[in-house]
């Protein structure tokens, strides 16, 4: 059986009552899911707590409990029968991907069901609960050490309370999208979620983190195969990027290409005498993997962009529309359109961006079409921007 704190609140710390509530969570329609973990001091991340809870009962998981198996928890996540509801999912999903190597679904983010209804862009957890329900979250044990043992009252409350909070704001949340008719348009943010292509972690495509100055094509080349190398380092070691090498020295090193310990050893950034260590080696040896790459293999990078005549007029007019869709519509900005929308939209009509296709389209897309085309004004009636066919 579960052991309990003194707080009352169930925690799971063998794989047979791990087995029981996840048999006892399979029957429900829906349940509220969080994590708590540790990723300061590692590549991947720690998980140290699971909490889940049904419409009838809460429970916390001791992920790092001796024995545990989590094998049952992650057949109640596959459970297509069972909606799985996050706040800001992804970093939860992540860890079941990373440790299962599979998807939760369906899944459910109050995050985003928030924006589609107004609540703000990107809304805490702590002051969606407040707006929704009116509670309060105590978020002192928010940033404690997760993996020590015992976990204390205040944490194990803590834990258990941010999925009991989560399971009213779906409900409130789900009701309003059923009332405005917009639950289509969360189930449609679902699809980035859970993509794998959201999670995968290529060492070849390590490069599109670091940006920065690096456009020439052997510079871009350095770049990929650098980069590259210290993914796979940091993975191996399971310690963070920066540990292994920071994005400025790495930039650095795509721009020079040192292809000797003594041109590594001349970067500033680079520690003395890490140009001829294992690892030092092992860079040098990524940077003549570049130099010696065919340009013609290289990925196409978007050139800095330079505004046409009028598109920057027609960018910040974009914007103003926007802004008053967004208010009168009661949705956050944020989830119809980027201001890199935008600028594609103010030079393409063709754009291929979210805001040109589906529900955004509707809302926003067209209006932004026509009044690209002059068959849409803004003006301001009674100190409120409204749109005027033409």
């Amino acid at each position: 059986m579960p052991q309990s704190s003194s707080a009352s609140v169930p925690i799971i710390t063998t794989t047979e009552a791990l087995s029981e509530a996840c048999s006892r969570f399979a029957s429900h329609d829906f349940v509220t899911v969080d994590t708590e973990f540790l990723r300061e001091t590692t590549f991947w991340p720690k998980l140290c707590v699971v909490q889940v809870a049904s419409r009838e009962e809460a429970v916390v998981i001791d992920a790092l409990a001796d024995g545990i198996e989590l094998a049952p928890l992650f057949e109640l996540l596959r459970n297509e029968k069972v909606l799985k509801v996050f706040h800001a999912a992804r970093q939860d999903i992540e860890i079941v991907w990373h440790l299962a190597g599979f998807i939760p679904t369906p899944v459910f983010d109050t995050q985003v069901a928030a924006m589609v209804l107004g609540y703000g862009d990107s809304i805490a957890y702590d002051q969606l609960v407040q707006r929704v329900t009116n509670a309060h979250i105590d978020k002192s044990s928010r940033f404690t050490d997760w993996s020590k043992r015992p976990l204390t009252v205040a944490q194990v409350n803590y834990a258990v309370s941010d999925v009991t909070h989560l399971r009213d704001v779906y409900l409130k949340l789900a009701a309003q999208l059923e009332k405005r008719k917009r639950t289509h348009w969360v189930l449609d943010e679902m699809s980035v979620l859970t993509s794998p292509d959201t999670y995968r972690q290529a060492p070849e495509d390590a490069w599109r983190r670091v940006g920065g100055r690096v456009r020439k094509p052997r510079d871009l080349a350095v770049l990929i195969e650098a980069a590259a190398w210290r993914e796979r380092e940091a993975q191996s070691k399971n310690v963070p990027r920066s540990r292994v090498l920071k994005d400025d020295a790495l930039t650095e090193v795509a721009l020079q290409a040192p292809d000797t310990p003594e041109k590594l050893s001349s970067i500033r950034m680079i520690p003395k005498g890490w140009e001829r260590s294992r690892p030092g080696l092992e860079l040098i040896e990524a940077v003549k993997a570049g130099l010696a790459r065919d340009p013609s293999t290289l990925p196409r990078v978007a050139p800095p962009r330079i505004a046409s005549n009028g598109a920057g007029a027609t960018v910040e007019l974009l914007k103003v529309l926007l802004k008053m869709v967004a208010e009168s519509q009661g949705v956050a900005a944020k989830v119809i359109a980027t201001t890199d929308d935008l600028d594609l939209i103010a030079d393409n009509d063709e754009a291929e961006v979210p805001a040109l296709h589906g529900w955004r389209r509707e809302l926003f897309g067209e209006k932004a079409l026509a009044l690209k085309q002059g068959k849409l004004a803004l003006a301001i009636e009674r100190g409120k921007v409204t749109a005027i066919n033409r």
